[in-house]
């Protein structure tokens, strides 16, 4: 579904993608996990078309999509829950998930909203409520909601428990299988390395953006050289 190759992505001088391949498969959830600055929200940004690679080529459904815009991409079928949130503050919670449907056809706005609401009934009951006064697991559940909206085939998660209580961690996985099990893929950027190994079907391990390691989650999560630097054993 989705193929990256030989990604270089540079801040100014700083080269802060290496060489970096990987791929998603169709049904699959895919994990990036790494130290903070090794580069992965840089990659789930390149992906999504807010940043350029210089050379290499990525791939979504079989389309070039290296240098689509951002709002094309979506059209494409691939959405992108950015870290930290990023909702529309001052908006509704009902006006940020319309903006998630803005490239559905004519007429899809109420069942999608619906669809929504089923899966988070904490967004129905504050759907008139202001984003910002929400939560940070509620401005979550609305981040996912959002791009929810735009039907994807595949969904990029990025730092999904950042700031959250454990608590609401959990019930952020469980959503995240739930999506699985309705055919949703999923590429994950995830500090707890932990959780997202547990919900993974294949990971990838970046330091100082370059990939160091690739396997099958179950493989990486007893690896005892991913395990002392990012399992906490």
């Amino acid at each position: 579904m989705l193929i990256a190759k030989e990604l270089n992505v540079f801040y100014g001088n700083i080269h802060a993608i290496h060489d970096i391949s990987f791929d998603v498969q169709e049904g699959e959830v895919v994990t990036l996990i790494g130290a903070n600055g090794a580069g992965k929200s840089t990659i789930l940004k390149t992906v999504s078309g807010l940043l350029r690679s210089k050379g290499g080529s990525i791939s979504f459904m079989d389309s070039d999509i290296g240098n689509v815009a951002p709002h094309n991409i979506v059209k494409l079928g691939l959405a992108h829950v950015p870290e930290g949130r990023r909702v529309f503050l001052r908006m509704t919670v009902q006006q940020n998930l319309e903006m998630g449907n803005y490239i559905q056809p004519h007429g899809t706005l109420a069942d999608m909203l619906e669809s929504v609401f089923e899966r988070f009934p904490r967004l129905r009951e504050r759907r008139k409520q202001v984003a910002g006064t929400l939560s940070g697991g509620e401005q979550q559940m609305l981040a996912i909601g959002r791009a929810l909206m735009s039907s994807p085939r595949l969904l990029m998660f990025d730092e999904p428990s950042m700031g959250l209580a454990p608590l609401l961690v959990e019930q952020i996985f469980d959503i995240i299988k739930e999506l699985k099990e309705t055919g949703v893929t999923i590429l994950l950027v995830e500090q707890n390395a932990r959780m997202a190994l547990s919900v993974a079907d294949r990971g990838y391990v970046l330091e100082t953006g370059r990939i160091v390691a690739a396997d099958k989650a179950e493989v990486l999560l007893t690896d005892e050289a991913v395990k002392k630097a990012y399992l906490g054993s």
